[in-house]
């Protein structure tokens, strides 16, 4: 080896290594990382599986739930980062956005009471007095243990929005003609006023989201027009989603008898609940049905306060389609296990019923979901087994976002939420 080469060499690693870290890291996602924990949920307090955004300064809180199935006490710790648009970290002082303690411990905790799967419950409310935002933006949120940040447990998106510039929207049917009769297409309009914004193309940024899924959503980075203080987004190729169909849902609120989609329920040294075999939806017509828009609900119906009285339940799923398995693969989503496709939400082909089959440890509820088919090449096509028809009712979110020229971190100012049935 030459000692040009070596040179060369030593400069690239050594470049390589001056590079700040925050160069390599992914984009913050809701996320579980123990095989343990289970049942997350988190939701502005003022509803459940509500969507987690809170105002600046308000009284406004946002609640953390979940389940260490392990049971006993572990020493969680939690802090709250602030991230941009895309959810990378900001890369900014705790002190410019965090009120008083960098972390703190999650002190309210409670034991499962007369369940056949024992588990410790946690729960946690934000802002408090020890930790609270002091900007708006997005927000992740991390819970770890031994209050060491390497021994993650979970993260979630927190969304603190200071209102400051004026949303109106609509839903309208593609302007395709020829997804019309699949798609839901949003146009809207900022207004922002007094607000400082010397270059719109670069100062203001929207996300529009279907249904709370934020790896699905549209960034818009230029308005469509300026009109005075006004930034319209109406472009025919923009903001176009694919309305999909109604979630599939399944309720066992109780488990002494069975209820819709529940084939069988079997009770002994665990919960045990055959699910009815659900058919491939990608068909002609459209049918209503009334879905949580992917969300669930932890509720127990025997007990009186489902956060420990609720228990869990092997789930068994089966699927059916004519599409060949050696084509494929086939995965259950929804809100219950953060849309991921990864190896817990495969199914697996069995070919003596030609089905496929999952085995999911749930807890009492009322949950939806889907299926999503994978090609071998690993592209996911989320209607493939739902189908896709314009009629179906979904939640549209816009977050608007706002970096000054300067400034060196992106605030949340507006927020506005509609619904493709609701005028």
């Amino acid at each position: 080896m030459s000692k040009k080469y070596k040179w060369f060499k030593s400069v690239v690693l050594l470049l390589v290594l001056l590079l700040p870290i925050t160069a390599f890291a992914q984009p913050y996602t809701d996320s579980v990382y123990r095989h343990e924990i289970k049942s997350v949920e988190f939701y502005n307090t003022a509803k459940q599986a509500s969507f987690p955004l809170i105002t600046l300064n308000s009284s406004e809180t946002v609640t953390l739930g979940f389940d260490n199935l392990l049971g006993g006490t572990l020493n969680y710790h939690y802090t709250i980062e602030h991230c941009d648009a895309e959810w990378n970290s900001s890369n900014i002082s705790t002190a410019e956005y965090l009120k008083n303690y960098n972390d703190d411990r999650i002190l309210n905790y409670s034991y499962s009471i007369a369940t056949v799967q024992k588990y410790t419950h946690y729960e946690l409310k934000l802002p408090n007095e020890n930790i609270a935002p002091k900007i708006p933006g997005n927000y992740i949120l991390k819970v770890y243990e031994d209050s060491d940040p390497a021994k993650l447990v979970l993260t979630r998106k927190l969304y603190v929005v200071s209102p400051k510039i004026n949303i109106s929207a609509e839903i309208v049917p593609s302007s395709d003609n020829s997804t019309r009769q699949t798609n839901q297409k949003v146009n809207f309009t900022l207004d922002y006023g007094a607000l400082r914004v010397q270059n719109p193309n670069r100062d203001v940024r929207a996300l529009v989201m279907q249904n709370n899924r934020s790896e699905t959503g549209i960034m818009n980075n230029q308005p469509t027009y300026i009109r005075s203080t006004q930034l319209i987004y109406s472009d025919i190729s923009i903001n176009d989603f694919p309305a999909g169909n109604e979630f599939r849902h399944f309720d066992t609120r109780t488990l002494k008898l069975n209820s819709q989609n529940i084939l069988h329920i079997y009770r002994d040294t665990a919960n045990t609940v055959m699910m009815l075999t659900d058919p491939d939806r990608n068909k002609t017509n459209y049918t209503l049905e009334y879905d949580l828009n992917g969300s669930y609900y932890i509720i127990n119906q025997d007990g009186s306060d489902p956060r420990i009285d609720a228990d869990y339940a092997h789930m068994i799923f089966s699927f059916a389609t004519k599409r060949p398995a050696n084509s494929g693969n086939v995965y259950i989503i929804g809100r219950f296990n953060d849309y991921k496709l990864d190896e817990h939400s495969k199914m697996t082909f069995d070919e003596s019923g030609n089905k496929y089959f999952n085995s999911l440890l749930l807890k009492q509820g009322v949950y939806d979901y889907s299926y999503v088919w994978v090609d071998r090449a690993g592209k996911p096509d989320l209607n493939a087994l739902e189908g896709n028809y314009f009629e179906t009712e979904n939640d549209y979110q816009v977050l608007v976002y706002y970096r000054p020229s300067g400034a060196r971190w992106e605030e949340l100012v507006g927020y506005r939420v509609l619904n493709s049935l609701k005028k």
